[in-house]
C-alpha cells in the first residue's frame, strides 16, 4: 500500500516501560510500509531498541516522533524533564529557552526518536482554555514569536526536526479538540496576531508544522477544522507565510476532525485539503487502502505524490542532522525548575525543620491515562528536613501546605478545579487559613483560590516541579523573579 507512508500510528509502551505487547502491531505496520511512528512511554534502552528496530526493518527510512514539549522526560524513563513552556515564557530568557529546546532535541536522537512535536506556538489568550494554558509560552504574539524561534533553533542543534502546532492557533478555543470540534469565532484581525508564533517559525526554518482540529469562519466559511481546510493550508500556510516543509495532522483519533469527517474520510480530506501525514490514525490498515483507493476528486494523484515526495523528504532531512550532546541535563532542568518556582502571594517561611501537614487536591486523576506520581512532592519534603505528616488531624504548632494539581490534559475538558476539587480547596482553607498553598498549575489560578496564606506556583505536577517546589518549601525563598511574563 504505497499511501501508507503518510501515515504516523501511536505505539505505546506498557506499564513496566516495554513495547513487547504492540508486537503484532509494529508487524502490521511495518508491512503496511508506514511513514514511522508517535511513541507514547517507555524505558530509554526499551525505545532505544525499538526505534532501532524499526528503521532496521522498514522497506524505507522512517520518522521516530514524539509529543515531548516538556522534554524527553515527558515520555520516556530515564531521560529529562523540562519546565513547562508557559514557565519558560514567564522566565523569558531566550538563552534558557534555546536550551531547552537543544536539551530535548538531542535527548530525543539518543533513543532513536528524530521528530520532537513541539513546541507549542499557540497564545495563551482565552483563560477557559481546557487544553493549552500551561503549554503555551504566553498570550503576547511578539514575545511568543521569540520564544519559538528560540526553542526551533535549540531543537535543530539538538538533532531533531521540531514541529510549530497547533496551526493557525488553538490559543483561542474554549471546548478541547479531543472531546468536540471547538469554533473559534474572532475575527481576522484578532486571528493575524495567532499567526505571528507560526510566521516566525517558517522564518526560523521549522521543518514542520501541526494542524489544529479547530474551525475558523473567519478564515474557512465553510466551518471545517483546518486539518481538512484547503483554504488555511493552501493559502494561508502555504501562501501567505511561505511554508514549504511537512504538513502533520494532529491526532486523527480526536473527536475535533471525526466531528466533521470521520475515520478514513477524514484521513482522505486531510491529504486533499494539504496534510502531507496523518498522525495516530485509529485503523491503519483501512485508511491506506482509503488513500489509495480513493478517486482522482476525492485526492487528486499529485496531491498524493506531493504528501509522498514530503515525507521522504522530511525523513532525509532528519537522518542527516547531526545529534547534539546532553550531558548535565538533569542539573540543568533542576535549576532551570528552581528558577521558575513564582511566589505569587506573601513570603513563605522556611518550613525545613518544621512540622508540616500536607493536604493534596488532584483535579487530574481520571481520564484514559494517570498523571505524574504525586508522591515526590512529600519525598522531598523529608528529604529536606520538613515533617511531614499527610492528610491528618492538624496539631498545635503545625504548618499546612495545601498541594492543588490542576494542568490541561487531554480528554479533561476544562480549564480549571471541579467543583468537587474547588469544595475540597475551600475546606482545607477554612480549617487553616493561613496555609501555604502550593499551585501545580498555571499561576492564574490563583485568581480561583482564597486563604490568607502565601502562594507559590509550580506550573506542572510532573517530579520535576514537584521536587523544585518542595526546595522553596523547606528554604521559603521569596520571589523568583517571573512574574513580569505571567
Amino acid at each position: 500500500m504505497r499511501s501508507a507512508r503518510l501515515l504516523f500510528p501511536d505505539l505505546r509502551a506498557d506499564p513496566d516501560g516495554s513495547f513487547q505487547h504492540q508486537e503484532a502491531r509494529i508487524r502490521l505496520c511495518l508491512g503496511l510500509g508506514v511513514g514511522g511512528f508517535i511513541l507514547f512511554g517507555g524505558k530509554a534502552a526499551a525505545v532505544a531498541e525499538l526505534a532501532r528496530r524499526l528503521r532496521a526493518e522498514s522497506p524505507h527510512p522512517i520518522l521516530v516522533g514524539a509529543d515531548l514539549e516538556r522534554g524527553a522526560g515527558q515520555q520516556f524513563s530515564g531521560l529529562t524533564s523540562i519546565p513547562p513552556l508557559a514557565a519558560l515564557g514567564a522566565l523569558d530568557d531566550m538563552e534558557v529557552i534555546y536550551e531547552a529546546g537543544r536539551l530535548t532535541g538531542a535527548e530525543a536522537r539518543s533513543v532513536g526518536v528524530d521528530w520532537v512535536y513541539a513546541p507549542v506556538a499557540d497564545l495563551s489568550v482565552e483563560p477557559d482554555n481546557p487544553i493549552v494554558g500551561t503549554r503555551s509560552f504566553g498570550p503576547h504574539p511578539s514575545a511568543v514569536a521569540r520564544q519559538v524561534t528560540a526553542w526551533i533553533c535549540g531543537c535543530r542543534a539538538g538533532g531533531a526536526l521540531s514541529c510549530v502546532k497547533h496551526f493557525p492557533g488553538h490559543g483561542r478555543t474554549t471546548t478541547d479538540s479531543h472531546l468536540v470540534l471547538p469554533v473559534v469565532r474572532a475575527p481576522k484581525l484578532s486571528l493575524a496576531q495567532d499567526l505571528a508564533p507560526f510566521a516566525a517559525a517558517v522564518e526560523a526554518g521549522v521543518p514542520t508544522v501541526m494542524t489544529a482540529h479547530v474551525a475558523y469562519p473567519a478564515l474557512d466559511a465553510s466551518g471545517v477544522p483546518a486539518t481538512l481546510s484547503s483554504r488555511i493550508l493552501g493559502d494561508l500556510l502555504r501562501g501567505q507565510l511561505g511554508f514549504d516543509g511537512l504538513v502533520v495532522s494532529d491526532a486523527m483519533n480526536m473527536g475535533g476532525v471525526a466531528d466533521a469527517a470521520g475515520g478514513r474520510l477524514a484521513g482522505v480530506g486531510a491529504v486533499a485539503a494539504g496534510v502531507d501525514a496523518l498522525l495516530h490514525p485509529d485503523d491503519p490498515e483501512a485508511l491506506a487502502a482509503a488513500l489509495d483507493e480513493a478517486t482522482h476528486d476525492a485526492l487528486p494523484p499529485a496531491r498524493r505524490a506531493d504528501a509522498l515526495r514530503r515525507v521522504a523528504l522530511a525523513a532525509d532531512r532528519a537522518a542527516a542532522l547531526v545529534p547534539g550532546e546532553a550531558a548535565g541535563a538533569r542539573t540543568w532542568a533542576a535549576g532551570t525548575a528552581q528558577r521558575v518556582i513564582l511566589t505569587l502571594r506573601g513570603r513563605p517561611l522556611a518550613l525545613a525543620g518544621a512540622r508540616v501537614r500536607l493536604l493534596t487536591v488532584d483535579d487530574d486523576t481520571g481520564g484514559p491515562y494517570p498523571p505524574p506520581s504525586r508522591g515526590t512532592f512529600p519525598a522531598s519534603l523529608r528529604r529536606a528536613g520538613v515533617i511531614v505528616s499527610e492528610g491528618a488531624a492538624a496539631h498545635d504548632g503545625e504548618h499546612t501546605v495545601l498541594a492543588v494539581y490542576c494542568e490541561p490534559r487531554a480528554w479533561k475538558g476544562r480549564p480549571g478545579l471541579s467543583a468537587e476539587s474547588e469544595r475540597k480547596v475551600r475546606e482545607a482553607l477554612v480549617g487553616d487559613p493561613t496555609a501555604l498553598l502550593v499551585l501545580f498549575a498555571h499561576p492564574r489560578l490563583a485568581a480561583s483560590v482564597g486563604g490568607d496564606g502565601a502562594v507559590v506556583a509550580a506550573w506542572g505536577g510532573e517530579a520535576l516541579m514537584q521536587e523544585a517546589a518542595a526546595a522553596r518549601t523547606a528554604t521559603g525563598l521569596g520571589d523568583s523573579g517571573t512574574r513580569g511574563g505571567v
